[in-house]
């Protein structure tokens, strides 16, 4: 009897050793179990985002074309070559008639380019404008005198200028007219100048340049036009200090 006392009593005590001892194991098996799991998930977090990447924003932009060349008409400035005071002038208007007969369409021959610059300079100083305008004046003109609407573009770079031409908006840029280095430009150039921005290709700008006879198709490295860019200040010398904004008109 006794030894089945002595039997009974170990088996007790081994019974208990082993069940004060499993939730202790479990707890290290969950604990192995989990932290498994974790670098599981690690893995194949970090793994996803190699093979198989996020998809684009709906924001995210499609690459431009390698070359873009609007049919934009030329005039220039001076149609009917008299550079005089008044067409010395004349760049800021001439740009946005020609960007007026893009949108419309239409082409232009100096005698009409003519007609058509002093009527728009009568209707100018009737309602108070200036000669010379910034692109935000320019775009109000636009807006009274044609019914367009007008984007005045903050600080553009030279991809979203050729974005804006790729999606077929000729460009009106304001300059330091002296930073551009035209050879065709009277003297060392106008202090300000605007022109109209019509493609690219790989290295260059192409302009249709009023301030010159020869300014259709006129190219301009990306440095250089982008360097130049420059908003009315209201005084000519001051010109370099303008803010970097160019005009759009649809």
């Amino acid at each position: 009897m006794q030894v089945m006392k002595q039997i009974s009593v170990t088996i007790t005590l081994l019974l208990l050793t082993a069940c004060s001892l499993q939730p202790e194991q479990a707890s290290s098996d969950t604990s192995i179990s989990s932290s498994s799991s974790l670098a599981s998930i690690s893995f194949l977090s970090s793994a996803s985002s190699v093979s198989n990447p996020l998809p684009p924003t709906p924001y995210a932009l499609p690459p431009t074309p390698y070359t873009v060349h609007l049919s934009v008409p030329f005039s220039p400035q001076a149609p009917l070559a008299n550079w005089d005071a008044l067409h010395e002038e004349t760049c800021e208007e001439m740009s946005l008639l020609l960007v007026h007969h893009f949108l419309e369409g239409t082409g232009i021959t100096r005698e009409q380019a003519e007609t058509e610059l002093q009527e728009l300079i009568a209707w100018e100083e009737e309602h108070g404008f200036l000669q010379d305008v910034t692109v935000a004046e320019l775009g109000t003109i636009a807006e009274q005198y044609f019914g367009y609407r007008s984007r005045v573009i903050e600080n553009p770079s030279v991809d979203d200028l050729k974005r804006l031409l790729a999606n077929r908006h000729p460009v009106i840029i304001p300059a330091a007219g002296r930073d551009l280095g035209n050879p065709y430009f009277s003297g060392e150039g106008p202090w300000y100048h605007m022109l109209v921005l019509t493609g690219y290709n790989e290295f260059f700008f192409v302009t249709n340049d009023v301030g010159t006879k020869r300014g259709k198709d006129y190219v301009y490295r990306f440095e250089t036009l982008m360097n130049a860019i420059h908003d009315w200040t209201g005084i000519k010398e001051e010109i370099r200090s303008g803010a970097r904004r160019v005009l759009i008109v649809e």
